[in-house]
């Protein structure tokens, strides 16, 4: 085999090394993982990506955005029967903006905030949804 045909081989094991390597990342290349799951309870049992307690055990259709490089997350589900817990209270808006995003994430969504959940979750009821945020707490250098 000439020397061509040899780099022709190395590249193409080069390049199929780096898509088997990318394509394996959990978090992709941005960061984000993304998890769903039928019932609040079943996302509590899940230790690679646990939901916050405070989101009921009955809640539904959860889907959740978690920047695995930081703390910030974008979080919604369906309301079962039971109510926010206590530790759920009327509060302001979230001042920092998402810089996640979802098909399924309102644009500005954490702007209509009205509620903090465990003192860093913000959280808002929306045509039906519950919306959360938890804004970025690390700081990036």
């Amino acid at each position: 085999m000439n020397e061509i045909g040899k780099t022709v081989i190395w590249f193409a094991a080069a390049a199929a090394a780096l898509a088997t390597i990318t394509a394996c990342r959990p978090d992709g290349p941005d960061h984000v993982k993304n998890v769903s799951y039928d019932t609040g309870a079943a996302g509590k049992a899940d230790a690679d990506a646990r939901l916050p307690s405070w989101v009921p055990d009955d809640a539904t259709a959860v889907t959740e955005a978690i920047r695995t490089t930081g703390s910030e997350r974008i979080l919604r589900y369906t309301p079962g029967t039971s109510a926010l817990p206590a530790t759920c209270v009327p509060g302001t808006a979230a001042t920092e903006p998402a810089t996640l995003s979802a098909d399924w994430w309102p644009a500005g969504q954490e702007k209509r905030t009205d509620r903090v959940c465990a003192g860093d979750w913000h959280v808002v009821e929306d045509q039906g949804a519950m919306y959360a945020y938890k804004p970025e707490t690390l700081s990036q250098r």
